[in-house]
């Protein structure tokens, strides 16, 4: 290995550099992304770098004293098989201080986490396309106010885990996403934010105490797309978000794993209708 690489903490505009190599990984984030993700965690993004020159990038985002979320693990084309990557993951890994560490795998990864210790706990399919119908609900969502600690508690009520930082940020960097809430006799139900991406957009998360809040939310935030491509990441054992997802035209794309290593948080997956991104969890 190069005497010059070294892994540090993200400098500012690394972390755009960081989701523009995502993007050509065909990841596919969303346009505005970079603030938010900053703001879960300013202290989780780290470089793999020669000299100054970044090479490769690992995320590990902590949320409290006991969780942390692995993602953005990568190195740049140019430089793989030099032995960067390992020095990069043991860097993150570390950096998370004995937390539980979780993240979500692709499937030609999923050995590689397991030999690291990682568990997997459920799998995860994106569905896409252009939607073709929009679910009907009882219920009707309407666009989040600036007051959002309701609905911070009732994402980490969700999350297991509190993310203040990360959906107040998530929930008002407007430009290129909204959010939508919806209430019954004045209680959240669920909420969901749909965000442009380089392609298309992706839904995320979509947190919902049932099926029919979880349509009312899809029918609000299904009609930003206007005919592009949306995607959802669904937990497949929620086959009430399946369900839904197959209903307005989605189809499989992608698939992933949920995996953990260490303490895990006790995630109530019947309210989770989409994972809010497979970056940060």
């Amino acid at each position: 290995m190069n005497s010059e690489f070294a892994v540090r903490p993200m400098r500012p505009g690394e972390l755009e550099l960081v989701l523009e190599w995502a993007r050509q990984e065909g990841w596919n984030p969303g346009l505005d992304d970079s603030l938010p993700f900053h703001d879960a965690d300013p202290s989780g993004f780290f470089v793999g770098a020669l000299g100054e020159v970044p090479v490769g990038s690992i995320s590990v985002v902590k949320y409290g004293d006991d969780f942390a979320f692995l993602g953005l693990y990568m190195v740049h084309p140019e430089f793989r098989g030099k032995g960067y990557g390992r020095a990069i993951w043991d860097a993150g890994i570390a950096s998370a201080n004995g937390r539980g560490i979780g993240l979500d795998g692709v499937v030609a990864q999923q050995a590689n986490y397991r030999k690291a210790g990682f568990e997997e706990a459920y799998r995860t399919v994106r569905y896409g396309g252009v939607i073709g119908s929009l679910p009907s609900s009882t219920l009707t969502a309407t666009p989040v106010s600036d007051k959002l600690d309701g609905l911070v508690r009732y994402d980490a009520s969700v999350f297991s885990a509190d993310r203040s930082a990360f959906v107040t940020s998530w929930c008002t960097n407007r430009k290129h996403r909204r959010t939508a809430v919806v209430r019954k006799s004045g209680k959240i139900r669920g909420y969901g934010t749909i965000r442009r991406c380089y392609d298309g957009y992706k839904i995320g998360p979509l947190f919902a105490a049932d099926p029919d809040s979880a349509a009312a939310l899809l029918s609000t935030l299904g009609q930003e797309a206007k005919g592009a491509r949306v995607f959802i990441d669904v937990p497949v054992d929620n086959r009430d978000a399946v369900a839904l997802a197959v209903g307005m035209g989605l189809a499989p794309v992608f698939e992933t794993a949920r995996m953990y290593r260490g303490a895990s948080p006790a995630v109530a997956l019947k309210n989770v209708f989409g994972v809010t991104t497979l970056e940060l969890g």
